[in-house]
Protein backbone atom coordinates (compact mmCIF):
# COMPACT_ATOMS: atom_id res chain seq x y z
CA UNK A 1 0.00 0.00 0.00
CA UNK A 2 3.05 1.98 0.68
CA UNK A 3 4.65 1.34 -2.42
CA UNK A 4 1.25 2.61 -4.54
CA UNK A 5 0.96 5.60 -2.46
CA UNK A 6 4.65 6.76 -3.48
CA UNK A 7 4.09 6.03 -6.98
CA UNK A 8 0.70 8.51 -6.91
CA UNK A 9 2.80 10.84 -5.42
CA UNK A 10 5.35 11.13 -7.52
CA UNK A 11 3.05 10.62 -10.26
CA UNK A 12 1.37 14.18 -9.58
CA UNK A 13 4.77 15.51 -8.90
CA UNK A 14 5.32 15.14 -12.02
CA UNK A 15 1.56 16.36 -13.36
CA UNK A 16 2.22 19.79 -11.34
CA UNK A 17 5.46 20.08 -12.81
CA UNK A 18 5.01 19.79 -16.26
CA UNK A 19 1.92 22.57 -15.60
CA UNK A 20 4.34 25.22 -14.41
CA UNK A 21 6.54 23.70 -17.43
CA UNK A 22 3.74 24.99 -19.68
CA UNK A 23 3.69 28.47 -18.29
CA UNK A 24 5.08 30.88 -20.73
CA UNK A 25 8.05 32.38 -19.47
CA UNK A 26 7.05 35.80 -20.28
CA UNK A 27 4.05 35.82 -17.88
CA UNK A 28 5.92 33.59 -15.35
CA UNK A 29 9.07 36.71 -15.40
CA UNK A 30 6.50 39.65 -15.91
CA UNK A 31 6.75 41.80 -12.30
CA UNK A 32 3.52 43.37 -11.39
CA UNK A 33 3.40 46.73 -10.24
CA UNK A 34 5.16 47.54 -7.07
CA UNK A 35 3.30 50.79 -6.14
CA UNK A 36 -0.40 50.91 -5.57
CA UNK A 37 -2.45 53.91 -6.88
CA UNK A 38 -6.23 54.45 -8.17
CA UNK A 39 -7.02 57.08 -10.43
CA UNK A 40 -8.28 60.68 -9.82
CA UNK A 41 -10.59 62.22 -12.34
CA UNK A 42 -11.82 65.73 -12.54
CA UNK A 43 -15.00 66.97 -14.81
CA UNK A 44 -16.04 70.25 -14.63
CA UNK A 45 -18.27 72.65 -16.67
CA UNK A 46 -18.55 76.18 -17.33
CA UNK A 47 -21.57 78.18 -15.60
CA UNK A 48 -22.92 78.80 -19.20
CA UNK A 49 -22.37 75.38 -20.74
CA UNK A 50 -26.67 74.37 -19.17
CA UNK A 51 -27.06 71.59 -21.46
CA UNK A 52 -24.59 71.37 -24.14
CA UNK A 53 -22.76 68.43 -24.59
CA UNK A 54 -19.19 69.03 -23.61
CA UNK A 55 -17.82 69.26 -27.20
CA UNK A 56 -19.70 72.23 -27.45
CA UNK A 57 -18.71 73.87 -24.24
CA UNK A 58 -15.51 75.36 -22.28
CA UNK A 59 -14.93 72.02 -19.77
CA UNK A 60 -12.06 70.62 -17.68
CA UNK A 61 -11.18 67.03 -17.86
CA UNK A 62 -8.33 65.75 -16.10
CA UNK A 63 -7.12 61.99 -14.84
CA UNK A 64 -4.36 61.34 -13.32
CA UNK A 65 -2.94 58.50 -10.68
CA UNK A 66 -2.50 59.22 -7.01
CA UNK A 67 0.35 56.83 -5.41
CA UNK A 68 -0.79 55.36 -2.09
CA UNK A 69 1.51 56.69 0.43
CA UNK A 70 4.02 58.34 -2.30
CA UNK A 71 3.68 61.74 -1.34
CA UNK A 72 7.39 62.99 -3.58
CA UNK A 73 5.75 60.81 -6.42
CA UNK A 74 2.26 62.71 -6.39
CA UNK A 75 3.37 66.01 -5.59
CA UNK A 76 5.75 65.69 -8.63
CA UNK A 77 2.30 64.23 -11.05
CA UNK A 78 0.66 67.74 -9.81
CA UNK A 79 3.70 70.22 -10.73
CA UNK A 80 3.92 68.40 -14.19
CA UNK A 81 0.22 68.87 -14.70
CA UNK A 82 -0.06 72.16 -13.50
CA UNK A 83 2.97 73.31 -15.20
CA UNK A 84 2.07 71.78 -18.86
CA UNK A 85 -0.32 74.74 -20.36
CA UNK A 86 0.26 77.45 -16.80
CA UNK A 87 -1.78 80.63 -17.43
CA UNK A 88 0.89 83.35 -17.43
CA UNK A 89 3.67 81.07 -17.04
CA UNK A 90 3.23 80.69 -13.63
CA UNK A 91 1.56 77.14 -12.58
CA UNK A 92 -0.84 76.92 -9.90
CA UNK A 93 0.02 75.41 -6.92
CA UNK A 94 -3.07 72.58 -7.09
CA UNK A 95 -5.12 70.73 -9.96
CA UNK A 96 -8.32 72.52 -8.29
CA UNK A 97 -6.98 75.89 -8.34
CA UNK A 98 -6.07 75.63 -11.49
CA UNK A 99 -9.28 74.14 -13.01
CA UNK A 100 -10.56 76.87 -10.96
CA UNK A 101 -8.24 79.72 -13.20
CA UNK A 102 -9.28 78.35 -16.09
CA UNK A 103 -12.73 78.58 -16.15
CA UNK A 104 -12.54 82.22 -14.59
CA UNK A 105 -10.39 82.98 -17.79
CA UNK A 106 -13.00 81.80 -20.00
CA UNK A 107 -15.95 84.00 -17.38
CA UNK A 108 -13.22 86.46 -17.86
CA UNK A 109 -13.19 86.06 -21.82
CA UNK A 110 -16.86 86.10 -22.11
CA UNK A 111 -17.14 89.57 -20.33
CA UNK A 112 -14.93 91.10 -22.51
CA UNK A 113 -16.97 89.71 -26.05
CA UNK A 114 -20.04 88.26 -24.78
CA UNK A 115 -21.40 87.52 -28.29
CA UNK A 116 -18.73 85.17 -29.16
CA UNK A 117 -19.64 81.78 -29.47
CA UNK A 118 -15.93 80.65 -28.59
CA UNK A 119 -15.57 78.22 -25.46
CA UNK A 120 -12.52 76.41 -23.89
CA UNK A 121 -11.23 73.39 -23.68
CA UNK A 122 -8.51 71.59 -21.04
CA UNK A 123 -7.85 68.19 -21.50
CA UNK A 124 -5.19 66.37 -19.78
CA UNK A 125 -4.10 62.98 -18.60
CA UNK A 126 -1.25 61.54 -16.28
CA UNK A 127 -0.92 57.69 -16.73
CA UNK A 128 1.30 54.67 -15.74
CA UNK A 129 3.22 53.34 -18.67
CA UNK A 130 5.54 51.27 -17.29
CA UNK A 131 5.76 49.94 -14.07
CA UNK A 132 8.28 47.31 -12.02
CA UNK A 133 10.51 46.60 -8.80
CA UNK A 134 12.44 49.98 -8.81
CA UNK A 135 10.83 52.24 -11.85
CA UNK A 136 7.60 53.57 -12.45
CA UNK A 137 7.69 55.61 -15.54
CA UNK A 138 4.67 58.23 -16.56
CA UNK A 139 3.18 59.96 -19.36
CA UNK A 140 1.53 63.70 -18.94
CA UNK A 141 -0.08 65.30 -21.79
CA UNK A 142 -2.94 66.78 -22.89
CA UNK A 143 -4.78 69.77 -25.15
CA UNK A 144 -5.89 73.02 -24.53
CA UNK A 145 -7.38 75.60 -26.22
CA UNK A 146 -7.50 79.21 -24.83
CA UNK A 147 -8.45 81.30 -27.83
CA UNK A 148 -6.00 82.26 -30.74
CA UNK A 149 -5.60 79.95 -34.18
CA UNK A 150 -5.44 76.75 -32.48
CA UNK A 151 -5.14 74.76 -29.36
CA UNK A 152 -1.46 73.15 -27.89
CA UNK A 153 -1.02 69.81 -27.25
CA UNK A 154 2.14 68.78 -25.08
CA UNK A 155 2.97 64.71 -23.91
CA UNK A 156 6.01 65.10 -21.18
CA UNK A 157 6.91 62.10 -19.13
CA UNK A 158 8.20 61.27 -15.83
CA UNK A 159 10.81 58.39 -14.67
CA UNK A 160 10.94 57.57 -11.12
CA UNK A 161 13.20 55.43 -8.93
CA UNK A 162 11.02 53.76 -6.65
CA UNK A 163 13.78 52.51 -4.48
CA UNK A 164 15.20 55.89 -4.04
CA UNK A 165 12.06 57.94 -4.07
CA UNK A 166 13.18 60.51 -6.37
CA UNK A 167 12.99 61.70 -10.32
CA UNK A 168 15.49 59.79 -12.89
CA UNK A 169 17.62 62.26 -14.60
CA UNK A 170 19.95 61.60 -17.38
CA UNK A 171 22.43 61.93 -15.33
CA UNK A 172 21.61 58.80 -13.06
CA UNK A 173 21.82 56.48 -16.05
CA UNK A 174 25.08 57.42 -17.88
CA UNK A 175 28.43 57.58 -16.95
CA UNK A 176 30.02 60.75 -16.61
CA UNK A 177 30.79 62.52 -20.42
CA UNK A 178 28.29 61.03 -22.38
CA UNK A 179 26.82 63.78 -23.77
CA UNK A 180 29.14 64.00 -27.41
CA UNK A 181 28.31 60.16 -27.79
CA UNK A 182 25.22 60.21 -27.44
CA UNK A 183 24.29 62.94 -29.04
CA UNK A 184 25.91 61.26 -32.17
CA UNK A 185 24.06 58.42 -32.31
CA UNK A 186 20.48 59.99 -31.49
CA UNK A 187 21.47 61.84 -34.35
CA UNK A 188 22.37 59.34 -36.79
CA UNK A 189 18.71 57.80 -35.85
CA UNK A 190 16.92 61.13 -35.94
CA UNK A 191 18.52 61.31 -39.77
CA UNK A 192 17.47 57.75 -40.15
CA UNK A 193 14.02 57.98 -39.56
CA UNK A 194 13.75 61.78 -41.12
CA UNK A 195 15.08 59.97 -44.16
CA UNK A 196 17.82 62.63 -44.24
CA UNK A 197 21.61 61.80 -45.36
CA UNK A 198 24.72 62.37 -42.93
CA UNK A 199 25.59 65.77 -44.49
CA UNK A 200 21.77 66.80 -45.22
CA UNK A 201 21.29 70.49 -43.47
CA UNK A 202 19.10 70.84 -40.94
CA UNK A 203 18.51 74.43 -41.53
CA UNK A 204 15.36 74.31 -43.88
CA UNK A 205 13.11 72.66 -42.36
CA UNK A 206 13.91 72.19 -37.92
CA UNK A 207 14.53 74.67 -35.40
CA UNK A 208 17.81 73.34 -33.93
CA UNK A 209 19.69 76.17 -32.07
CA UNK A 210 22.46 77.09 -34.51
CA UNK A 211 21.48 74.59 -37.08
CA UNK A 212 23.01 71.61 -34.91
CA UNK A 213 20.59 68.40 -34.15
CA UNK A 214 20.38 68.29 -30.28
CA UNK A 215 18.68 66.34 -27.97
CA UNK A 216 16.06 67.72 -24.97
CA UNK A 217 15.61 65.71 -21.51
CA UNK A 218 11.61 64.81 -22.49
CA UNK A 219 12.39 60.83 -22.34
CA UNK A 220 10.84 57.93 -21.03
CA UNK A 221 12.29 54.69 -19.45
CA UNK A 222 10.71 51.99 -21.54
CA UNK A 223 11.93 48.17 -21.69
CA UNK A 224 13.09 48.61 -25.59
CA UNK A 225 14.98 51.93 -25.31
CA UNK A 226 14.88 55.47 -24.28
CA UNK A 227 12.04 57.18 -25.68
CA UNK A 228 12.36 61.17 -26.83
CA UNK A 229 9.67 63.23 -27.78
CA UNK A 230 9.70 66.99 -28.85
CA UNK A 231 6.79 68.80 -28.53
CA UNK A 232 4.97 70.68 -30.93
CA UNK A 233 7.42 73.91 -32.18
CA UNK A 234 10.26 72.49 -30.38
CA UNK A 235 11.76 71.44 -33.70
CA UNK A 236 8.98 71.73 -36.42
CA UNK A 237 5.86 73.95 -37.11
CA UNK A 238 3.07 73.34 -35.67
CA UNK A 239 1.79 71.37 -38.07
CA UNK A 240 4.21 68.26 -38.12
CA UNK A 241 2.74 67.93 -34.42
CA UNK A 242 4.75 65.86 -31.94
CA UNK A 243 8.02 64.22 -33.02
CA UNK A 244 9.35 61.01 -31.49
CA UNK A 245 12.46 59.35 -31.25
CA UNK A 246 13.17 56.07 -30.10
CA UNK A 247 17.11 55.05 -28.98
CA UNK A 248 18.37 51.39 -28.35
CA UNK A 249 19.65 49.88 -25.29
CA UNK A 250 21.90 48.05 -27.38
CA UNK A 251 24.01 50.78 -29.17
CA UNK A 252 24.35 52.92 -25.87
CA UNK A 253 24.82 50.11 -23.39
CA UNK A 254 28.51 51.34 -22.95
CA UNK A 255 27.21 54.87 -21.56
CA UNK A 256 25.08 53.26 -19.34
CA UNK A 257 26.34 53.29 -15.59
CA UNK A 258 26.01 49.61 -13.86
CA UNK A 259 22.85 48.60 -11.86
CA UNK A 260 20.54 51.39 -12.68
CA UNK A 261 16.76 51.22 -13.27
CA UNK A 262 17.76 49.93 -16.67
CA UNK A 263 19.83 47.11 -16.25
CA UNK A 264 17.56 44.89 -15.94
CA UNK A 265 16.77 45.85 -19.85
CA UNK A 266 20.16 45.98 -21.40
CA UNK A 267 20.91 42.18 -20.07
Amino acid sequence: MKTICLICFIASSFVLASCQWGVPKKAAEAEPDTLAYTYKSVHERAADCGNKPDSGCTVVKIKYPVFAGQKKLNDSVVRKLTSLFAMNGKPDSSIDLMTKNFLKSYTDFKKTDPRSAMYFDLDMYATVLVQDSSLASLGVGGYTFQGGAHGASATFFINWDTKANKSITMDDLFKPGYHDQLTAIAEKLFRKSEKLSDTASLARDYFFKDNKFALNDNFSVTPTGLKFVYNQYEIKPYAAGITALVIPYSPIKSLLRPNTVVAKYTK
